[in-house]
């Protein structure tokens, strides 16, 4: 792992969580908040982890890891969370590409046709 990397743990819920690699030991992505809302927050990696494995995710292209970072940066504090059009998925991969995707997302949909 290195700063600005797409990085994700599986949930026992089986889904993924995913957040922007910082290279200090920290991880820029959504939290949940002791009042239930999600924002965005630089937390520890064993916060993000809590126990899983981090896995890397790739891209044939992308952006470089100082503007993936200055992209995550910008967000830290935003409540606009939405589990459908900007969950964590969402904001990782735009973070790195500048387009905001979600392959869990389109899983859930193509499921439920």
């Amino acid at each position: 792992m290195a700063r600005g990397d797409h990085i994700y743990v599986k949930r026992r819920r089986r889904y993924t969580h995913h957040g922007i690699d910082c290279g200090d030991g920290s991880v820029i992505h959504f939290v949940r908040t002791r009042s239930g809302v999600r924002r965005v927050a630089r937390t520890p990696l064993h916060e993000f982890m809590v126990g899983s494995e981090v896995r890397v995710r790739t891209y044939r292209r992308r952006l470089t890891a100082e503007e993936t970072m200055r992209n995550a940066e910008s967000r830290i504090g935003r409540v606009d969370y939405h589990l459908l059009r900007n969950n964590c998925e969402h904001l990782a991969t735009w973070c790195c590409t500048g387009r905001r995707t979600s392959s869990q997302v389109r899983h859930w949909l193509l499921a439920t046709q």
